[in-house]
């Protein structure tokens, strides 16, 4: 039998999946009155709205949409290595299955097999698993509908963007493993974003932070708003803390909709991860224990327990999609390493090259060591003004000139979206209906890299090249190096400066364009395209500077 990591809680909505193997057939919900399979389940179907759906049979049979060979040890239950496949059933390709591939030729496997399901009862579920079905010629890709259609134009001329600037921003340190409590790494941000704005404790009136209060255990937050507002006294009239916003830096976006709305003068917003010092104090993923439901049961019985498989079997599909190679992941790499040479702040700052990159260990595939961010300790704060208040404060302040929000796609890591990071095509074209700017003003760009893919994803997403021409837009690298036609994550990006998450990307654009990013500062930096997030959820930003026309 095959090893699984935490099995599926049988709950009242997929009980029936996790147990439709005792017979030996895949089962899914299918709606009566239009036909249409659905994955997962839910109360009304999505195409024709009707509520009348039944448990019906599939024949087991599908393609290999998209597909990792795992290398790290994510549960202690899960042996490496083993493949993780994202399975389009030969129903509905739009229908898919995340699972393992097992058996012979699991290893050497490509997109576009053809695969049968085979169940393995694990105390009272039955998992489905998928084998390839000897000498079944590779199917073609099925072809991926365009999300960006569905982008709406804005409803009038008014841009709440426009009623905002950034005034302020202030950094913690930054280490991977500081042992330092969290809410002290925020505080120092936050009292350093204030010294930088010239402004007082009690000119701050507003509050926001991602992802709030219920991740502070699991080494994504400080404590949310109550702790920050203990700590300092604030006694905003406006507050936010929640993680389902567009992307990271969503907490920063409804700041600007407060001051807009006139709830506020000056919001303090502000980002703390401690990954690095929570890893180190023993809680890891392995430490899981007990059934899991949701999303979450299809990937942690599969051992495809982290981001990195996810985006990686996006990142599969893409390369046997497009011909793309691992040769473009590594040059988004080794610039941010170079340009993270220049940042006395970034973690790793030692020279590397493409041999360097091709030499690391695998992590899950195509991902190598230095396709995967690093995980840190640190906080960064943003201070959000009302624009008339540009006067008042001491360094020059920022213009937002569009932000992006839309969701045009599933809300998925696997159904939908799967030839790029998913939730980037929307927010990407939401942000040019908002603006008269285009792809040729923007002087530098700071995309959300998580792993090289989210990079090459947001590129593609915003215009900057075509659906599929990476490769060909990045080349040597020298076009998205410092000085080039693009300069791409000047202060060296997630992959090399730390894993801020998302607020980090936000200050280097505010450092560029008022001019004091020091040795990685681009020349006449004036309109910088900013993404944060990706796969659930995302946004897209045009920063100007003060003197940007």
């Amino acid at each position: 039998m095959p090893e699984h990591g935490p099995l599926p809680r049988l709950t009242m909505e997929e009980g029936f999946y996790w147990t439709s193997g005792a017979d030996g057939v895949l089962r899914m919900e299918r709606c009566t009155s239009c036909g249409t399979w659905r994955n997962p389940p839910g109360p009304i179907c999505a195409h024709c709205r009707s509520r009348d759906v039944e448990i019906a049979e599939l024949s087991g049979r599908g393609m290999i949409l998209g597909i990792t060979v795992n290398y790290q040890q994510w549960l202690p239950d899960m042996t490496p290595p083993y493949v993780v496949v994202v399975i389009a059933l030969e129903e509905d390709p739009d229908v898919r299955v995340t699972s393992n591939l097992i058996g012979e030729g699991a290893l050497e496997a490509e997109v576009g097999m053809q695969v049968s399901v085979v169940f393995e009862q694990a105390e009272d579920v039955w998992l489905p698993y998928f084998e390839l079905i000897a000498g079944a010629e590779k199917l073609a890709l099925p072809a991926e509908p365009d999300p960006r259609r569905f982008v709406r134009p804005p409803i009038s001329e008014k841009r709440y963007e426009h009623d905002a600037i950034f005034t302020g921003v202030g950094h913690s340190r930054v280490g991977r493993r500081l042992m330092v409590p969290p809410l002290s790494l925020t505080i120092d941000a936050c009292l350093a974003a204030l010294d930088d704005a010239g402004l007082s404790i009690e000119d701050i009136d507003g509050l926001a932070t991602y992802p709030g209060a219920g991740m502070a255990s699991s080494g994504h937050s400080e404590g949310g708003i109550t702790a920050v507002e203990e700590a300092l006294r604030i006694q905003p009239t406006w507050h936010l803390g929640a993680a389902e916003t567009p992307g990271q830096a969503g907490p920063i976006q409804a700041a600007m909709m407060a001051v807009s709305a006139g709830l506020c003068r000056h919001v303090l917003c502000y980002r703390t991860v401690w990954e690095a010092t929570f890893a180190a104090s023993g809680a890891n993923l392995g430490a899981a224990d007990g059934r899991v439901e949701g999303m979450m049961a299809h990937r942690l019985a599969y051992g495809a327990a982290s981001a990195a498989n996810w985006i990686g079997m996006c990142a599969s599909n893409y390369f046997a999609r497009y011909g793309a190679t691992r040769e473009v992941l590594g040059r988004i790499a080794v610039n941010a390493r170079t340009n993270a040479g220049r940042n006395p702040t970034a973690i790793y700052r030692d020279p590397m090259t493409m041999d360097d990159y091709f030499a690391a260990r695998m992590v899950t595939t195509p991902f190598g060591l230095f396709d995967c961010d690093v995980p840190c300790d640190g906080a960064v704060a943003i201070i959000v003004s009302a624009a008339e208040t540009a006067g008042d404060v001491r360094c020059t302040p920022v213009r937002i000139e569009s932000v992006g929000t839309q969701i045009t796609e599933r809300v998925s890591w696997d159904q939908g979206t799967f030839s790029h990071e998913p939730q980037t095509m929307g927010p990407s074209a939401h942000l040019w209906t908002r603006t008269s700017l285009r792809q040729e003003d923007v002087d530098l760009a700071l995309l959300y890299d998580g792993f090289t893919f989210n990079c090459l994803s947001w590129l593609e997403a915003l215009g900057f090249c075509e659906i599929g021409e990476a490769s060909d837009f990045i080349g040597d690298g020298s076009r998205i190096a410092l000085g080039g036609e693009l300069p791409l994550n000047p202060h060296g990006g997630q992959l090399s400066a730390g894993r801020t998450h998302g607020f980090g990307f936000i200050a280097e654009g505010i450092h560029q364009l008022r001019g004091d990013a020091g040795a990685r500062q681009v020349e006449g930096a004036q309109v910088a395209c900013v993404s944060t997030g990706g796969g659930v959820p995302a946004s897209a930003w045009l920063l100007t500077s003060m003197n940007a026309s």
